[in-house]
């Protein structure tokens, strides 16, 4: 079968390797149909994710359909349609036994650390699959896995319905921490570098839009807040000067969720964060979303619209990467198709 490999910097290529098989009863194969390609991707292709080893079968945005069960596979049928959960963890460690699988210590990511889901076929346990509605679009049921990500930065923000909440960037996970926030019945700035993406924000229900590179952030968030700052702060551009940025931005009392994963340092005096009683979190993954989010893709109460701008049979696996990297401005959403 094909399958997409990174298989040294900045090299990627369509190999061929055996077709999975059941090995375990608890098991399901899957037929890939489509994946999504994350900014994670592209930093393992660029040699600059800490966190993967190569050569690797990218890809954990997945969706398709399941061909074959395994003896005691009880939630699932053949024909159903699917998404993936694409962490594998121990179980035993303080974090699985804390309910936050998604930092366990042994914690194993589809893509990552094991061969992910950018390939013809996959074997995976039954617990990391979810059923989705029959009459859901593949290119729809591939963002599941983003949204669970906003969803997660949102509830470790503790968003709550009132606030004011700052999302810095403008990207995929931006917009999914978009959608999650005004659930909550949060009033949102964006901020970003670019206006197109910024304007599709707006559509996508922003309250307020602000071009980072020519207006004055700090100032703005405080004119915005009567000078109280974001009650919420989602820093989802990841570098060492947002960071800093963050703990300005933010209120009294206020939450800052970090999504990156740079090894830059940031420049962070104490004063400000005790003052402000300020509470500075990681978000990683996800924790138990894919229900929710399920939920709300099947009730629509999510948008989509508009987020899959591009998609590419994985025959064009290459022109995909090109496209990313070479006009960021016109990505929000690649997706490859295997159909």
């Amino acid at each position: 079968m094909r399958a997409v490999q990174v298989t040294q910097k900045r090299q990627i290529d369509i190999i061929e390797k055996d077709k999975p098989r059941i090995l375990n009863e608890n098991e399901v194969l899957v037929k890939v149909k489509m994946v999504g390609i994350c900014g994670s991707d592209m930093h393992i292709y660029h040699g600059s994710n800490p966190l993967a080893t190569l050569p690797r079968v990218i890809g954990h945005e997945v969706t398709g359909e399941i061909v074959e069960v395994g003896k005691h596979v009880s939630r699932c049928l053949v024909g159903d349609k699917v998404v993936i959960e694409p962490i594998i963890t121990c179980g035993q460690c303080y974090a699985c036994r804390k309910g936050r699988k998604n930092v366990c210590t042994n914690l194993e990511v589809l893509g990552v650390h094991r061969d992910g889901g950018m390939q013809e076929y996959l074997v995976i346990p039954e617990d990391l699959v979810y059923k989705v509605d029959q009459n859901m679009d593949w290119s729809t049921a591939v963002l599941v896995e983003p949204f669970t990500i906003g969803a997660q930065a949102v509830w470790r923000g503790n968003v709550q319905a009132g606030d004011v909440v700052l999302i810095m960037g403008a990207g995929p996970i931006g917009l999914c921490c978009l959608q999650m926030a005004k659930l909550r019945g949060a009033k949102c700035i964006v901020t970003d570098l670019r206006d197109e993406r910024l304007e599709f924000a707006k559509m996508w229900g922003a309250d307020y839009i602000i071009n980072a590179s020519r207006t004055n952030v700090i100032n703005e968030v405080m004119s915005i807040t009567g000078r109280e700052g974001a009650n919420v702060v989602i820093d989802a551009v990841c570098t060492p000067q947002t960071f800093e940025n963050a703990v300005d931005l933010a209120s009294v009392a206020g939450h800052i969720v970090i999504l990156g994963f740079n090894t830059g340092f940031s420049k962070i005096v104490q004063l400000p964060i005790t003052k402000k009683e300020l509470t500075i979190c990681g978000s990683r993954l996800q924790t138990n979303k894919f229900p929710e989010v399920i939920k709300l893709f099947q009730n629509q109460s999510l948008r989509v619209d508009g987020m899959v701008t591009h998609q590419f049979p994985v025959e064009n696996i290459k022109q995909a990467i090109e496209l990313i990297e070479g006009y960021p401005h016109q990505v929000r959403k690649v997706v490859i198709s295997f159909d």
